[in-house]
């Protein structure tokens, strides 16, 4: 009996100890080092796009997407010709402009040529511009902004602004009246490649 008692008493002695599986009893809390690190969110602002400037077009390919070409031309029966430029825009801007001429079988000359104005509209151009002759009535143009048509002699020229380019057509005919009736029945292609252009 006191045997027993004995182991009773130690084993109750060595049960006083931390019970190594009670975390609460069993580890002490580590003293604080430092103060706690809070991480505050800082507001990002979304980054801005740089602005996209628009290309400038390329005056001279619009140009020359708006020139006729020979098939345009093919019903009138003619060939190519100089290239010379004439007409009432000859002396105007040489940088962004085409031309192209053709020949009738009777002689007559036929001219057209596109030219881009970089720094004014085409209608301001074609406004301000003084052709000598008189004027003379061709069918009216849609998706144009400004049309003019002279006559002086046998040769005639009509005039077609849209943005920045001025289609100009000039037929140098035996006759008025077959150089009138040349530009009209070129006007519809002319308007066409003209209209085309942005």
């Amino acid at each position: 009996m006191v045997a027993l008692a004995a182991v009773a008493l130690v084993g109750l002695t060595a049960c006083e100890g931390p019970d190594p599986n009670n975390l609460e009893t069993y580890y002490d809390d580590p003293a604080p080092t430092s103060a706690p690190v809070t991480t505050a969110e800082v507001p990002v602002s979304p980054a801005k796009a740089a602005p996209v400037t628009p290309q400038a077009p390329d005056l001279g390919l619009l140009a020359e997407r708006a020139l006729l070409s020979d098939a345009d031309v093919a019903a009138e029966g003619v060939q190519p010709g100089s290239g010379e430029a004439s007409g009432c825009l000859a002396d105007g801007p040489s940088a962004g402009s085409r031309t192209a001429t053709w020949r009738y079988p009777s002689g007559s000359v036929l001219s057209h040529r596109v030219v881009a104005f970089p720094d004014r509209s085409a209608a301001q151009a074609v406004a301000e511009n003084e052709c000598a002759g008189k004027v003379v009535n061709v069918p009216v143009q849609p998706g144009t902004e400004r049309q003019q048509a002279w006559c002086e002699g046998k040769t005639c020229t009509v005039l077609l602004a849209k943005g920045s380019l001025v289609s100009e057509l000039t037929v140098s005919a035996s006759t008025e009246t077959r150089a009138v009736d040349a530009a009209k029945r070129l006007l519809p292609a002319m308007t066409a490649k003209l209209t085309a252009q942005p």
